[in-house]
């Protein structure tokens, strides 16, 4: 288990868990980052931040802060 944060580019993966209970984690499961959910990491900004990944169909930007919330297995 890592966090998003740390998964390089064009690795498949499955979200184990999001840590939290504030709103920017309730706000990171209602934009598909739920347990079991696959995901894809697209591309890296230039300077590293924020990440690009494919979830549930679609494109979706986050910052590191916020990957970093999110464990995934590879």
């Amino acid at each position: 288990m890592s966090p998003l944060a740390k998964v390089p580019i064009g690795s498949r993966c499955r979200v184990v868990a999001v840590s939290g209970t504030d709103p920017i984690a309730q706000r990171l499961m209602e934009m598909g980052l739920v347990e079991g959910a696959e995901l894809q990491v697209v591309k890296l900004a230039p300077l590293g931040d924020p990440m690009q990944i494919t979830v549930l169909g679609y494109h979706l930007t986050l910052r590191k802060a916020e990957a970093a919330r999110v464990q995934v297995a590879l």
